[in-house]
């Protein structure tokens, strides 16, 4: 994937297409959460079947997660934490490099962080 850089009016343009992405990946992300719990028995069990219909559904969500990042990536930004739903867009201020960061939930990007602090480091635009 080629590096693309970000106005933040380019990047909340974005949050249109990205923020229903989002919220399948965390969709996704519950499920797989309330499966763990359904298959853990037959991780612990060695003669316990692997191929069966919990399994199989597991897979099948690790595998739609994937292909929705994959959507989201291809928009040119960097998911930085499925869990929280945290997207950050490169971009450059005062001639430096940078990531707009946007939360799932948030209405709109509003915030930044230097490109090795991470969420920690935001601040507001």
């Amino acid at each position: 994937m080629q590096l693309q850089y970000f106005s933040v009016e380019e990047a909340n343009a974005l949050l249109s297409d990205i923020e229903p992405l989002m919220a399948k990946l965390q969709e996704r992300r519950e499920k797989v959460i309330k499966s763990r719990q359904a298959i853990a028995g037959l991780l612990e069990n060695e003669r316990g079947d692997f191929g069966g219909a919990a399994a199989s559904s597991l897979v099948q969500d690790f595998l739609a997660i994937e292909r929705t990042a994959r959507k989201i990536r291809s928009h040119g930004c960097i998911i930085k934490d499925l869990n929280n739903g945290l997207v950050d867009f490169l971009s450059t201020r005062e001639g430096r490099e940078i990531y707009l960061c946007w939360q799932y939930g948030e209405p709109r990007i509003s915030h930044y962080h230097e490109l090795h602090s991470g969420f920690q480091g935001r601040q507001p635009i």
